[in-house]
């Protein structure tokens, strides 16, 4: 079905508002949605209270609207057979190293948080479960983007590379080289890139011969950054644990191939 408004579609409008929040939230007014979504302040007013009625948005006493019970408890569907598998030893990870402990797959360009156990210290958050980064900014993206295809990588690296901080790693070249390195080594480091004071590293996670379906990390203080090879042995047994859990998968969890920034099917997605 299409609105007769710029040609949008009436589910293209409603997506659109879902991601305005996934990209601007946690609470928007209308107007903050009008605007992110560029639609008029009248026709986002009808949509958000359809999806208002139904539970995907909710209202605060100050007027503004945020995710809905029902849309959060639909959403915990998602990537439910990853994370049902890994959850265990996640936390193995978090009650050995007492870091905050995390899983991820890749969406697109993006990691994409499918679990995450937090530590109690002071450690800068990025991302929750369900969060999105850049892939070159994190360890955990470093690692899903160094054992991607090549084709893939070489696509991403001509993409603008997005600097959250000074210390991002932005240089095509010097970036492909790190990829190079990190696919060599087994594991990736980074050091403030994606926040100042984090640090973090991480190593794949393999769902058959020559594929990365995820990569597991932990995120520790920058001032630990000098020391973070002496959590491998215990990052790369549980690396294993997991991909002996989820061997039971044929392909991967879902069977459905991932996006990419080409639009070419490539990599794994369980959603």
């Amino acid at each position: 079905m299409r609105t007769n408004e710029t040609g949008r579609t009436v589910t293209s409008r409603v997506l659109a508002i879902l991601e305005a929040f996934e990209a601007n939230g946690p609470t928007l007014t209308l107007s903050q949605v009008a605007e992110h979504t560029r639609m008029p302040v009248s026709t986002a007013h009808r949509l958000i209270g359809e999806l208002e009625e139904w539970g995907a948005l909710a209202r605060d006493d100050n007027g503004r609207y945020h995710v809905g019970l029902r849309l959060w408890g639909l959403a915990q569907s998602g990537g439910l057979r990853l994370r049902d598998s890994a959850r265990p030893f996640l936390q193995d990870l978090f009650s050995l190293t007492q870091e905050t402990a995390h899983l991820a797959i890749r969406e697109g360009s993006e990691a994409l948080y499918v679990d995450r156990i937090y530590s109690s210290k002071r450690v800068p958050r990025a991302s929750r479960i369900g969060g999105r980064l850049p892939l070159h900014a994190t360890a955990v993206g470093k690692v899903l983007l160094a054992y991607e295809a090549p084709w893939f990588r070489d696509a991403y690296l001509h993409e603008h590379l997005e600097a959250p901080t000074k210390r991002t790693h932005v240089n095509p070249g010097a970036l492909a080289r790190e990829l190079a390195q990190i696919a060599d080594q087994g594991y990736a480091i980074t050091n403030e890139e994606v926040r100042v004071g984090a640090c973090s590293i991480a190593v794949p996670v393999r769902g058959r011969p020559d594929a990365t379906e995820a990569a597991i990390g932990l995120v520790l203080l920058a001032t630990q950054s000098t020391n973070l090879t002496r959590h491998l042995p215990v990052l790369t047994g549980t690396a294993t644990r997991i991909e002996a859990a989820i061997a039971r998968y044929p392909f991967t969890m879902t069977g459905q191939p991932a996006r990419n920034p080409t639009g070419r099917p490539g990599g794994n997605d369980f959603r």
